[in-house]
């Protein structure tokens, strides 16, 4: 047995603690928060998630130092780490041995976009795709099932296809103002 088939064990084990809370009614949901900070004189974006830290930056010809994964490129990772994810959990659900997964994900982002000239170039990263690498000795058919099974679960993949309405405000304060006053 391979070792991510060891993991898919115990990966089906805590999907179904997961379906019994839900089914008992006892699961609750779970509140997710993410808290960016610009930093210093590089303007290194430090994302911080739980206990949990990504540094993302810009290509030098963006006036970043290449420190860190651009937001689109983390975007794409998003949707590469969640559907790898929801592939294991649906195998583990399944029962589909899975001796190796991988999965690319790929798309476009025009820096051109919006601009004059190319005003109908989105301004986000376009032609997403992804490619999904598995050796298993499961049948074709049920890998088809376990590939339909990720496509209608998948929630960060069914966050990009379905648009959101998201909340925004802005808070301003005006710390050199306070100074001067104080002064």
């Amino acid at each position: 047995m391979s070792h991510l088939n060891e993991y898919l064990a115990e990966k089906r084990a805590a999907v179904l603690a997961r379906s019994a809370a839900v089914a008992a009614g006892t699961a609750q949901p779970a509140h997710l928060k993410a808290h960016v900070r610009a930093e210093g004189r590089s303007g290194v974006r430090r994302l911080r998630i739980r206990e949990h830290q990504v540094i993302s930056d810009s290509p030098p010809d963006f006036a970043g130092y290449n420190l860190g994964p651009s937001s689109p490129e983390l975007q794409l990772g998003v949707l590469g780490t969640c559907v790898t994810h929801i592939f294991l959990i649906q195998a583990a659900e399944r029962q589909v041995p899975v001796e190796s997964l991988e999965v690319e994900v790929t798309g476009i982002i025009d820096p051109r976009g919006g601009k004059p000239g190319h005003e109908a170039t989105p301004i986000w990263p376009h032609e997403i795709g992804y490619t999904v690498h598995i050796d298993s000795p499961a049948s074709r058919a049920d890998i088809d099932a376990l590939f339909e099974a990720v496509e209608r679960t998948c929630p960060i993949l069914n966050l990009l296809r379905n648009p959101q309405n998201i909340r925004a405000e802005v808070r301003h304060t005006d710390s050199s103002a306070a100074a001067r006053l104080a002064a």
